[in-house]
């Protein structure tokens, strides 16, 4: 009788897709069931994939290049670079989402690419995000795109997996990515590098498919490749709602060999705020003091969604943005806004004084929208806010809940929401 194995969730996916048993470890040569790429990455692609002399992409059903971080471009050389991906796409006849569409990773699951059980890459560091419906999911370089289009197929290292329960039930005002900076605060920015998160608890489970999605979307800056999570009944009614495809849910064996375990109780765990300049400079916010903000900003691939705004909107209905300070709002997707606009959310922020920008990143990556002045404070609910991450290296970047933020630019400085 053969050894009996005991796999990961990670370890499973990725042994499915490389036809042999798969452990940590390893290094497999996997097919991959679908690739993205976005306007800051998907140039340097293209020329890649020229250059390889390949005149055709693998499966041009399984490509989609998605323009929403210059989106719409704000200068000559981006405007080329939009150019190049519209000309290849159409050539390749691969999937183009051109500007206004929304966020790569708000569209992948949105428009049924991920299912549960596939393996997906991207190149951009949050492609992470799908794994909050059981997707492996992780983010490469443009040159391994470019390989990925010829061959349909990537190598992988088989990750060890960390396996992070939180437990207990979140109290008002607290949410999934209070949860999500509480775990980068205290494991910090490489305490996950080359692992896999595997997400469990009852805290998880009593959360949306859309909070999820921050939570895994903030995996990387951890250092982790992917941050998974079980398909349960609420995963597996949010992708028939999104896809056609068949999932495949993937479950860890009972007795899955990990790295390490972390447990959080989550039941006492107050609003969290990461400091400038490092995502793992975290303290809840009762520790924070005096802070005053001169702009919030509520969107991204971490928390642009409908919830999101609901949360915010709440919060805001029937105030207004403080005097000297500056409320920006970027919807995920295009479908997001005109749910927005369907249910109120919309109305209700602008009469607050919230400005909006184009469904995508926003002032996320710093090359359009929103830069801030030297010496301003930003509150943001995005996953960095590194040096000069919004444009420039002179202002301070403060990551918090869209609930947080929404407090906070009614006061005008860093304020509790509860």
């Amino acid at each position: 009788m053969g050894k009996t194995i005991h796999r990961t969730i990670a370890e499973k996916i990725l042994a499915s897709h490389c036809q042999k048993d798969a452990k940590a470890g390893d290094i497999v040569i996997a097919d991959l069931d679908f690739m993205i790429g976005q306007d800051g990455t998907s140039g340097v692609a293209i020329d890649s994939f020229n250059k390889i002399g390949s005149k055709k992409v693998f499966a041009p059903k399984k490509v989609a290049i998605i323009i929403d971080h210059s989106s719409p471009s704000p200068s000559q050389g981006v405007s080329a670079i939009h150019k190049k991906i519209r000309e290849f796409a159409k050539a390749q006849e691969i999937h183009l989402y051109d500007i206004g569409c929304g966020v790569c990773h708000q569209i992948t699951p949105e428009q049924g690419y991920a299912v549960p059980g596939n393996l997906i890459v991207g190149a951009d560091s949050h492609t992470c995000t799908y794994g909050a419906i059981n997707v492996f999911s992780t983010g490469i370089g443009s040159t391994d795109l470019a390989a990925a289009w010829v061959s349909g197929k990537l190598w992988f290292k088989v990750p060890e997996s960390i396996k992070v329960t939180f437990a207990g039930k979140l109290s008002k005002g607290v949410y999934s990515k209070d949860l999500i900076l509480k775990l980068i605060g205290d494991i910090t920015a490489d305490g996950a590098t080359y692992k896999a998160l595997e997400i469990y608890g009852d805290a998880i489970s009593a959360m949306s498919v859309d909070a999820r999605f921050t939570i895994s979307n903030m995996a990387i800056e951890c250092g982790a490749k992917a941050g998974l999570m079980p398909a349960d009944k609420k995963v597996l009614d949010w992708v028939k709602a999104h896809s056609k495809k068949k999932p495949n849910p993937v479950a860890a064996d009972k007795d899955a060999v990990y790295g390490k375990k972390i447990e959080i109780d989550v039941s006492k765990l107050e609003p969290q705020i990461a400091k400038p300049h490092t995502v793992d400079n975290v303290v809840p916010i009762s520790k924070i003091g005096e802070v005053p903000v001169q702009q919030g900003f509520i969107g991204t691939c971490t928390n642009g969604r409908l919830e999101d705004f609901q949360i915010a909107a709440k919060i805001l209905k029937g105030k207004k943005v403080k005097n000297g300070c500056r409320l920006i709002i970027a919807p995920a997707s295009k479908q997001i806004l005109l749910d927005m606009i369907k249910d109120g959310t919309y109305q209700t922020l602008l009469e607050a004084g919230a400005v909006a920008v184009t469904p995508g990143c926003g002032p996320c990556v710093g090359t359009h929208n929103g830069v801030p002045s030297d010496g301003e404070n930003v509150i943001s609910t995005a996953n960095r806010n590194f040096k000069g991450r919004m444009g420039n290296p002179n202002a301070f970047i403060y990551l918090a809940s869209p609930a947080t933020v929404a407090a906070s630019v009614i006061t005008g400085k860093i304020t509790d929401p509860r």
